[in-house]
């Protein structure tokens, strides 16, 4: 229960007061019920070598339920319509063996998995720019991505994982090329009997047009929230108010529940800012504002039944050596956001 609530008993009147608080009671309970049974996850970096169980422990010690795990294939550039992919010389753990493993280990330890396919391009474009110059190539394009999904749907159907995403940001091949995706989606629920998601870029969100085909609205949730160098948690919370509202908004259209398939800030000035910069040129450090950045968005949207959960960027394997509090990337790992992690997840696990 929120015990918050018990704060107003004191100043309710005799008259009406025993079904006030019964109300008030129930609507606890609910918000409370609601909160528990979200995707409380972590995206897991694939790791270029095979990992153990060892390296899912970590992951269990902040009270995670669910991991994203992620292959990769590979594009030249743009305008390509080639895909590499399960290739001998990818990372362990971009490619199929590794996933399988990963996902069986995960399985093990009573995680649930996303599967979360996404394509890399050469020296780091966008791939919401992916754009191809003639129709040949968009049907190549197309045969190559269905291939690419097609494998690793099989998979998450032999080994009964949970949720599937369709896509990563990929706003142009969707915007030009609906039909096939709309194809896509049924062929997938003829091969895979779990649940479908799409994880699309913050500020394209609402223009894609299938989400009521799919089981989530999957938001990759870099949304700018405060311009100051390192705003506090209410200021945060603030700069939520707007993207909440066209949150819920598409959730009741759709009716789908939206899904944070990432969600996750840089320790760092200016962090809220412009939450999906990981150049290499920003320094400095604000350990503060990542961590009130993640109670921010907890405490948002958790409590939401519009919500599903989300998946925290990002988790290396190798988790003694990640992170740190020099360490100015997305991973909350040994930083003072993980204790964040932690007892939010934790205080979600159902008795």
């Amino acid at each position: 229960m929120n015990f918050k609530i018990l704060n107003s008993f004191s100043r309710m009147n005799s008259t009406g007061s025993y079904f006030a608080i019964v109300l008030l009671i129930l609507l606890s309970s609910c918000q409370d019920r609601v909160a528990k049974e979200k995707i409380n996850g972590v995206s897991l970096v694939a790791s270029r070598e095979a990992i153990s169980i060892s390296n899912i422990k970590p992951i269990l010690n902040v009270n995670a339920n669910t991991v994203a795990v992620m292959p990769f294939a590979f594009m030249e550039n743009l305008q390509s319509p080639d895909l590499k992919f399960n290739m001998e010389r990818q990372w362990w753990g971009e490619r199929l063996e590794g996933v399988r493993e990963t996902v069986q280990l995960l399985h093990k330890d009573s995680l649930e998995v996303m599967l979360k396919p996404q394509i890399w391009i050469w020296r780091g474009e966008f791939t919401g720019d992916i754009k191809m110059n003639s129709e040949a190539d968009w049907k190549n394009l197309e045969e190559n991505y269905r291939d690419f999904i097609i494998l690793y749907a099989q998979l998450a159907e032999e080994e009964k994982v949970g949720i599937l995403a369709i896509g990563t940001e990929l706003f142009e091949f969707v915007n030009e090329r609906p039909d096939f995706w709309r194809e896509l989606i049924s062929e997938m629920r003829k091969l895979y009997k779990g649940k479908l998601t799409y994880s699309e870029n913050w500020d394209k969100v609402g223009r894609v047009p299938f989400w009521k085909e799919l089981d989530f609205i999957g938001v990759n949730a870099y949304f700018p929230l405060n311009e100051e160098s390192s705003p506090n948690l209410q200021q945060l919370k603030d700069g939520w108010q707007l993207h909440k509202s066209g949150l819920a908004d598409l959730s009741k259209t759709s009716g789908r529940q939206v899904l944070f398939t990432e969600y996750g800030y840089r320790n760092i000035n200016f962090a809220a800012k412009t939450p999906w910069d990981s150049s290499r040129e920003l320094k400095g450090v604000n350990n503060e504002l990542q961590a009130n950045a993640l109670k921010a968005i907890y405490e948002e949207f958790w409590g939401e039944d519009w919500f599903a959960g989300g998946f925290l960027w990002k988790w290396h394997q190798n988790h003694e050596q990640s992170g740190g509090k020099e360490n100015n990337q997305f991973t909350p790992q040994n930083k003072p956001a993980e204790k964040v992690v932690k007892d939010f997840y934790g205080s979600l696990i159902l008795n």
